[in-house]
């Protein structure tokens, strides 16, 4: 089974998180779900450096800061293994670029659940809400 690595911005403004959905694509279970931006970490890069970078890529944003991991999540989607590294960022404002992405929402924490997330971000979701 193929194996992807890639890091995760969970973006805070205030008391806010920033979520982002995911286009139609041809894996029906991530298409259109909601996710937290970032992607495949190159080779060579660090951790933060790939999120910085895809941070760029796909949102024109770029943190004012960027804490420690929060979370490593390995799922076995039907085509891939995923082992996802999650770090809490933080905005100084919600006007954020999509570049990739169809659409977002700034939520508290303790809405969250009201999307329709990708598996792999659920972990995230649960321990972010129980952190509240």
């Amino acid at each position: 089974m193929k194996k992807i690595e890639v890091v995760a911005a969970i973006i805070y403004f205030k008391d806010e998180v920033f979520c982002v959905q995911r286009p139609k694509n041809k894996l029906d279970y991530i298409s259109e779900k909601f996710e937290f931006p970032g992607g495949k970490i190159e080779k060579g890069e660090t951790k933060i450096d790939a999120l910085k970078r895809e941070l760029i890529e796909e949102l024109n944003f770029l943190p004012i800061n960027i804490d420690n991991l929060f979370i490593t999540v390995v799922h076995e989607y039907p085509d891939f293994e995923l082992t996802m590294h999650s770090f809490k960022c933080y905005s100084e404002t919600k006007d954020i670029q999509l570049n990739e992405h169809i659409s977002s929402v700034w939520l508290k924490r303790n809405k969250l659940t009201s999307l329709d997330w990708a598996a792999a971000d659920i972990p995230i979701v649960k321990k972010l809400i129980k952190n509240d």
